[in-house]
């Protein structure tokens, strides 16, 4: 059955934090004060937006941009793409995009390709890379549908195969050492890609993705190059996160939306590679950054030399006031700091992870370490269905959800908007269920 907490209980907790919430007076944007950061968003302070993970809220430099790049196209549509788009190369807007995203992951900005998505980018990825009969693409079991379906189908064209292990049996005890020697006992001869989520979404779990790249390094030791494993990243909840350079993670392929944790425009998002891999894949989707595949075409002739990033962004006109405001969610972040935003979110949501594993009736699934965790916390509640579980939170003006595996299980997210204060009234909510198990 579905029982809602007393609105007295959460009347009176929103008091508590009401004013840590409500946007101060307009002032300089200071990235040092977490008060300052909140009242960038337009976030509804009569919430607690407790599911971060998801789709994000924009802050105002981002809201500006995008506000000013579509005022620039309603006003004159075909000057302002051309001469930003196709015009001079010093003149492409894309580029700071590409310039700003490879500051944060600390490589080049010929490394990056844009996308509208970790999904678009995994399918890119996979789909491109010339998989032959035979080869297989080891997954594992904790991956989202998105990263799931990209590999099968791209498996099913090239007429390769998929196969999926288990890291561990329990997240809570999640064992680094146990999931690295469940990955090498797995690896075959003919195994070509090796695709993983830095963060799994059902569970919470953080890999260390430094100690994957390692243990796959040693396994090509003794391959020819045509068949090292190569390996592929679902980044998205690690992204924005985790104080790491991407480019120094030791992944091959490495996709992210920017529109989760770098709190860039929706419909973004990023892939990255080094040269020498973006050279493996073969563009799916014709592009409109490339100077050399398009001067190819009016010349009747094959691209020269291996594909570049640029090539594999898609092209067709996107909603360019997005894709080119996303250099300044990038600046945002990296503003107030990758570190201090890294801290944050881990003291935000070991405040929810130890709060539930004090609470009886309830089961925690993330790891209590940091370090094995990111931004995601799931648990369950005895008595309630994750579904229900989200509900009653919603029902006293806390966002939440139940994650969408076969197993489900519910799940909050805190991140730079939030304020311990708004972890305490959710774990409240979560608290009070304890005397309403079903059958009690």
């Amino acid at each position: 059955m579905s029982i809602s907490t007393p609105a007295s209980l959460v009347d009176s907790d929103i008091a508590n934090f009401s004013q840590v919430t409500q946007p101060p007076a307009p002032q300089p944007f200071d990235p040092g004060d977490w008060k300052s950061v909140r009242a960038q968003f337009l976030l509804s302070p009569d919430l607690v937006h407790l599911s971060n993970f998801y789709l994000a809220s924009n802050p105002t430099p981002v809201r500006d941009a995008i506000t000013n790049y579509r005022r620039a196209f309603d006003e004159n549509p075909h000057s302002f793409l051309d001469d930003n788009m196709f015009a001079r190369e010093e003149d492409m807007l894309w580029r700071s995009v590409c310039a700003e995203a490879a500051e944060y992951v600390g490589g080049q900005a010929s490394e990056i390709a844009l996308t509208s998505s970790t999904t678009m980018g995994l399918a890119l990825t996979y789909n491109g890379l010339r998989l032959k009969p035979g080869q297989e693409v080891l997954t594992t079991t904790h991956e989202f549908y998105p990263h799931h379906e990209a590999i099968r189908l791209a498996a099913d064209k090239w007429g390769a195969t998929m196969r999926s292990i288990s890291l561990y049996d329990s997240s809570f005890d999640f064992s680094v050492d146990e999931a690295i020697a469940r990955l090498r006992a797995a690896v075959r001869p003919n195994t070509r890609v090796f695709g993983v989520a830095w963060v799994h979404s059902n569970t919470g779990v953080r890999l260390p993705m430094s100690r994957i790249a390692e243990a796959i390094a040693d396994l090509n030791r003794n391959r020819d190059e045509a068949d090292r494993i190569l390996l592929v990243v679902d980044g998205v909840h690690g992204f924005g996160v985790a104080d790491e350079d991407v480019a120094q993670m030791g992944c091959d392929f490495f996709s992210a939306g920017t529109h989760k944790w770098i709190l860039g425009p929706r419909g973004t998002g990023i892939m990255w590679a080094k040269a020498e891999n973006w050279a493996l894949l073969q563009p799916t989707i014709p592009s409109l950054m490339s100077k050399e595949t398009s001067a190819a075409w009016r010349q009747d002739r094959r691209p020269a030399g291996p594909t570049e990033a640029a090539w594999v962004s898609p092209g067709g006109f996107f909603s360019y006031e997005h894709q080119w405001a996303a250099a300044e969610a990038f600046r945002f972040v990296r503003q107030i700091g990758r570190k201090r935003i890294q801290d944050r979110i881990a003291e935000l949501n070991s405040q929810i992870k130890e709060g539930l594993a004090a609470m009886d009736h309830v089961t925690l699934h993330t790891p209590l370490d940091p370090e094995l965790s990111a931004g995601i916390v799931t648990f369950d509640v005895e008595g309630h269905a994750p579904k229900e579980v989200a509900q009653i939170l919603r029902e006293n003006r806390v966002i939440a959800n139940s994650t969408p595996y076969g197993v489900p299980h519910v799940r909050l997210s805190a991140g730079i908007v939030n304020f311990p204060e708004e972890i305490d009234l959710a774990l409240n909510v979560i608290r009070s269920l304890k005397s309403s198990r079903s059958g009690a």
